[in-house]
């Protein structure tokens, strides 16, 4: 076996190239490139939030040590991440027409800021530096976010460029054919907020944070808030540019009164409120009310607007199951005070008191506070708490059934849109991207959606049934056939497959023995009188064209 000699320069070479198209090669599908993105983005959060964790003494005394061995390994990251980039240079399009390639990145401003963001920390091992000032330094860690952000801005104002302003809003807080990743990084900013300021909420409850941290307390809520308004606005202001909003008054009227606009105004009213009535009212029990910005993320998630969608349609059946559920709590209240008056009456006193008796025995929780003692009461407790367990399965029972039934037919949907793009033959990359977000919202995983697809193209008549040995000795697969369901409703795709169909009988014809075909057709026992009269047709124009040939 001959072995070829490689270089050091083409082993280089090659090395460069494998890492470049794993991760940072973006026209690449099927890399690390994205995720790589994302990881060094987490890593740049998880940066802030440790700044911020260490002016909490609760926390960062007891564990300096693991702060600083955090900052360790974020540093290390960061410094692999920039000698990566400075490697692969050569291998980017924007550096690779340079004289020097690996200069021409040197000296770009996405390097520049990635350098400044580690380089001190280096300088501070040989020079004496106030390691406070270190740390303030890890500031400029966020810079290196504009790496993300710059692309998607200009990908942003390259499709909207011929767009009204209020519609870039628009396109800017909706998903559009034209929002690109900043609408993504939008979203995603949008989140991070509303996880930062309920975790604020929660952490003012602990009294030894809020004491030390009272004042950046205020000012992140004042900040989340100035967000969240802006966010509300921007969202009533560009409303019209939906169809369905339309009216330059009505129309945002409508979009306000929606249950996620609803929910946006209410993530703001509080801090409002206490700010402007806080002279004629005490309305500090509102700040408990931020935690209601939670509510704010049932906007990115497809899940939670399917489990919306399933609650209002079966609504009519889960009112039934409501009412029979508060008919058996106000039954077994009133056997309770009945059964247990006399004998308990400071626990039993009324029938309202003893509907809290009632709800904790039918939900089969039984805190042990207040439990029957005369045998009658027992025997109604042994019966309302086996009830409980049925009836308190039916809602549940009724939920997970009907959100099964709608994923299902949300998938059959997909599907009815993967006929309507493959009538052309071919799915285009926008078409591609718009299949991939809905399957993203559907949960289904990537083999998932092949198989849909293939699917799809052999029903459509495009691919052919893979073969399998059930098909015979010769392993010969049949071709897919669409519905006849499909075809009553695309009636040019049914002449195609009539086309498709005489073509295979044309040949089927020209190969075949015509006498014994005649003998066999000439048999009325064979062949229908429309069967006879289709195939006599196709003999006599298989025999025209032998004699032109001829």
């Amino acid at each position: 076996m001959n072995l070829q000699p490689v270089s050091v320069g083409s082993l280089n070479l090659q090395v460069r190239k494998w890492v470049f198209n794993l991760f940072f090669n973006q026209e690449l599908k099927n890399n690390y490139c994205n995720q790589f993105e994302r990881f060094i983005t987490y890593m740049i959060v998880l940066n802030m939030a440790g700044l911020v964790l260490e002016h909490i003494p609760v926390i960062y005394d007891t564990r300096e040590q693991l702060f600083h061995i955090f900052d360790v390994v974020s540093l290390a990251i960061f410094s692999v991440e920039y000698l990566l980039r400075l490697y692969v240079a050569p291998e980017d399009e924007v550096f690779s027409s340079a004289k020097y390639p690996r200069l021409a990145y040197f000296k770009s401003p996405f390097a520049i800021i990635d350098l400044v963001s580690i380089l001190p920390f280096y300088l501070g091992a040989f020079f004496d530096t106030d390691l406070r000032v270190l740390r303030a330094l890890r500031l400029l860690r966020l810079l290196k976010l504009f790496r993300a952000l710059a692309p998607a801005f200009n990908e942003f104002l390259e499709l909207n460029k011929d767009k009204s302003y209020r519609y870039k809003i628009y396109a800017l807080v909706n998903e559009t054919p034209t929002s690109g990743n900043l609408h993504h990084i939008f979203d995603m900013f949008i989140v991070t907020w509303v996880i930062l300021s309920v975790l604020a909420v929660i952490l003012e409850s602990v009294q030894g944070i809020y004491y030390e941290l009272h004042s950046e307390f205020v000012i992140l809520d004042t900040i989340a808030v100035a967000i969240f308004s802006t966010e509300y606005l921007m969202r009533i202001y560009s409303a019209p540019e939906d169809p369905k909003f339309k009216g330059w008054f009505k129309g945002r009227l409508r979009y306000s009164l929606r249950p996620t606009s609803i929910i946006d105004l209410l993530a703001i009213l509080p801090f409002y409120l206490e700010h402007l009535l806080h002279h004629l009212f005490d309305l500090r029990f509102l700040r408990v009310f931020r935690l209601m910005r939670l509510l704010k993320l049932a906007r990115y998630s497809g899940a939670t607007q399917s489990l919306f969608t399933v609650i209002k349609r079966e609504w009519p059946v889960m009112k039934a199951a409501v009412f029979i559920l508060l008919l058996l709590v106000m039954l077994a209240a009133c056997l309770g005070y009945v059964f247990e008056h006399e004998a308990q009456p400071d626990k039993f006193e009324n029938i309202p008191q003893a509907i809290y008796w009632s709800v904790i025995t039918l939900a089969s929780v039984g805190y042990g506070d207040i439990s029957p003692i005369t045998p009658a009461g027992r025997a109604v407790t042994i019966v309302i708490a086996l009830l409980g367990i049925g009836i308190f399965a039916i809602p549940a029972a009724i939920l997970s059934s009907a959100l099964s039934d709608q994923l299902r037919i949300e998938r059959e949907s997909m599907m009815t849109e993967l006929y309507t793009m493959l009538e052309d033959g071919v799915i285009s990359p926008d078409e591609q991207e718009l299949i991939e977000a809905e399957a993203k919202r559907l949960h289904l995983t990537q083999g998932e959606l092949t198989r849909l697809l293939e699917k799809a193209r052999v029903e459509m008549g495009i691919d052919h049934a893979p073969s399998s040995d059930a098909d015979g000795p010769q392993g010969k697969g049949a071709a897919g056939e669409m519905s006849l369901e499909f075809l009553s409703k695309h009636p040019e795709l049914a002449a195609e497959q009539l086309k498709i169909t005489i073509s295979k009988l044309q040949q089927i014809v020209s190969v075949s023995d015509l006498e014994q075909l005649r003998q066999y057709i000439d048999n009325p026992d064979n062949v229908t009188a429309l069967q006879s009269s289709m195939l006599q047709i196709l003999l006599q124009n298989n025999g025209d064209n032998l004699k032109n040939k001829s």
